[in-house]
């Protein structure tokens, strides 16, 4: 037993110092001094390049179709004591090598060590098992029209939760700048910073205000006066408030509206809020709502000018392009024909 573990770890070694370079140079070698042994035996038949390379690849892979054969003396001993034992050898060596790569880039990519070649993407700072998931199948729904990349970026040890979805990197920290690099932090559309400590999701959303000061980055404090502070010092920030406080409020007086709520949030559940720049002329509040619901069945219910919503603005309350829209409805409007609201 000692003599097997001992052969087994010196196979092992010399295998894994094996380099592709050397591999390759192995094989080259291989081929030429088969071809001029063929050659020398006088075997006219094996020794045309494609000839000689499906024998080669025939034997070497051990299926032997029997179709071409060594004729000569010579040619026989060649082949039993030097291209089928070479052969084997090396086909097992490159196919054992390949597979091994394969599935040393496989585990990388699924563990987060390899960079992300992505852009425009959706960013996810932080895991936890009761949140995250859930909202990477809303942001899932909410994208897949537009087939938006999402990278989700953890420092926990774990795998990809959904490996053929979206993509993931590990990090030692959200702050590093090697690791955020290989997220694509600079190259991020959104950023979502969803850690458990506030002083973590205030250094991250530094961060990533100065590595991408054009991302729209949404957090959520503990601590409401931290978001109003971060808000202070980069203005693409949105800090998502707590509103479970008021929702109780509000059913404890209308029974039945937290499920209005969550739903018009939950892109799974119907009819949700979504909101559109507006692109047309300018034109009252009743053209666009009556519109919007007529062609597409959608509800208006907010502009934004840029000063704040307005909810439930009069009917003849002014719409001027560059206004944002919030409306419920179904499924997000694409594609829509702004000429026609006048």
């Amino acid at each position: 037993m000692p003599i097997l573990q001992l052969l087994h770890r010196w196979i092992t070694a010399k295998f894994n110092r094996l380099t592709g370079q050397n591999l390759l140079f192995a094989l080259l070698v291989y081929l030429a001094v088969s071809w001029s042994l063929l050659y020398f035996a006088n075997e006219t038949a094996l020794t045309p390049f494609s000839d000689f390379i499906y024998y080669i690849m025939v034997t070497g892979s051990t299926v032997g179709y029997g179709d071409m054969s060594p004729q000569t003396e010579m040619g026989k001993w060649v082949t039993a004591l030097f291209i089928i034992p070479g052969g084997v050898g090396l086909f097992a060596m490159v196919i054992g090598r390949l597979a091994t790569n394969a599935i040393q880039l496989w585990k990388a990519r699924l563990m987060g060590y390899r960079k992300v070649n992505v852009e425009n993407h959706i960013l996810i700072l932080g895991w936890s098992e009761e949140r995250t998931p859930h909202l990477i199948e809303m942001l899932l729904h909410e994208i897949k029209s537009s087939h938006q990349d999402i990278v989700l970026c953890s420092a926990q040890q774990i795998e990809n939760p959904f490996p053929s979805k979206i993509e993931f990197v590990h990090v030692s920290a959200f702050t590093d700048e090697q690791d955020m690099a290989k997220a694509g932090l600079s190259r991020a559309k959104t950023i979502i910073i969803d850690l458990d400590s506030d002083n973590d999701i205030m250094a991250a959303g530094l961060n990533c205000a100065n590595e991408n000061p054009d991302a729209h980055i949404v957090t959520y404090f503990r601590d409401a006066h931290l978001g109003t502070l971060l808000k202070q010092h980069c203005k693409n920030v949105e800090c998502i408030p707590s509103i479970a406080s008021e929702m109780i409020a509000k059913s404890a007086v209308d029974p039945g509206s937290s499920q209005l709520h969550y739903e018009l949030v939950n892109n799974a559940l119907g009819m949700t809020q979504y909101m559109v720049t507006y692109q047309g002329q300018s034109t009252s509040f009743n053209s666009v709502f009556s519109r919007f619901k007529q062609q597409y069945d959608a509800i208006l219910i907010a502009v934004n000018h840029g000063d704040g919503l307005t909810l439930n603005p009069p009917l003849d309350h002014t719409i001027k392009q560059d206004d944002v829209l919030v409306y419920i409805a179904d499924e997000r409007i694409t594609g829509i024909d702004w000429k026609t609201f006048i």
